[in-house]
């Protein structure tokens, strides 16, 4: 017969090994010497200079694509309501100082029609309020958690629209040649930097469930149709994707010479939908979901 097993999981060790964490101290702790002053002594996570090599890139790739994916996690995020846009457009109060700022002709036209544009700082301000009173999911996770670009204009509206009503709001900033910090109204603990623009467009979307596109340049053109393309080309399901401002869209980009000139299909064109208000925009989002009750995808080539 088996003797009777008398250890209870209680006292056996989690683990044998020492911590990395404990091991690191330990290190910061040793005693000067000519071998432990040495770069090449340092543990390789410690070492910076090291995991700043070229040879290190792939490595670093992994460290953007985890910290912010454990960070969400571990915050329960279970989607996000994306909100991408200018960086220019400024806020109704400020839209007149930077007319009046204008020096030159040039930017005083330049200012007007920025001033024309900033309507939609407090629409996506109140979309973001709408997104974000949206309930916790039975499993505990939070959805249409608001995410921007963490920087200034459209984004800084969706990042304050959802302090507004006391939600959290994630903050996906980049390193640039200029200063870029992240707005006031970021959550600190969800606000998140980067050094390849791959890895936070990727972060953009893997919990994205909604997408509001605003008037923007080179970089909200960017977003806006690597998702199109990613859609269309049956990469990932479809999502929402709410245009806001008709005018500017169809002014600076002919989508129906796209379908005239048969590089892309008509049916391509419903990937997006027109919006002008915050409440037109959430109604979209909502029928979606009540409509589609799992995840659609595409065959591809803007086949059904």
């Amino acid at each position: 017969m088996s003797q009777a097993n008398d250890i209870d999981d209680a006292k056996i060790p989690p683990r044998i090994f020492p911590k990395a964490k404990e091991d690191a101290e330990s290190v910061d702790a040793c005693a000067p010497l000519p071998q432990t002053a040495d770069p090449a002594y340092r543990l390789a996570f410690q070492d910076k200079d090291f995991l700043l090599r070229e040879d290190l890139r792939p490595v670093r790739f992994q460290l953007e694509l985890m910290k912010p994916e454990l960070y969400l996690e571990e915050a329960g995020i279970g989607s996000t309501f994306v909100f991408y846009g200018s960086a220019r457009i400024p806020s109704p109060e400020r839209a007149d100082m930077l007319v009046d700022a204008a020096k030159t002709d040039t930017q005083r036209r330049i200012a007007e029609r920025l001033k024309a544009k900033s309507h939609y700082y407090d629409v996506a301000r109140d979309l973001a309020k709408l997104a974000s009173a949206s309930p916790v999911h039975a499993d505990g996770k939070r959805q249409f958690v608001v995410c921007s670009g963490g920087g200034p204009s459209i984004m800084e509206a969706a990042n304050r629209g959802a302090r507004d009503v006391g939600a959290e709001t994630i903050g996906l900033n980049i390193v640039l040649p200029f200063e870029q910090a992240p707005n006031p109204y970021v959550t600190p603990h969800l606000s998140f930097n980067f050094h390849y623009f791959a890895l936070r467009k990727m972060h953009f979307l893997i919990r994205a469930r909604a997408v509001a596109v605003f008037p923007g340049g080179f970089g909200t053109f960017d977003e806006f149709f690597e998702l199109l393309t990613l859609i269309q080309t049956g990469k990932t399901a479809v999502v929402p994707i709410l245009l806001y401002g008709k005018d500017f869209w169809t002014r600076v980009i002919d989508f129906e010479a796209l379908v005239d000139e048969g590089v892309i299909a008509p049916q391509d064109l419903d990937l997006f939908h027109y919006c002008e208000t915050a409440e037109e925009g959430w109604a979209c989002v909502q029928n979606f979901y009540r409509v589609n009750k799992d995840p659609l995808f595409r065959r591809g080539r803007g086949e059904k």
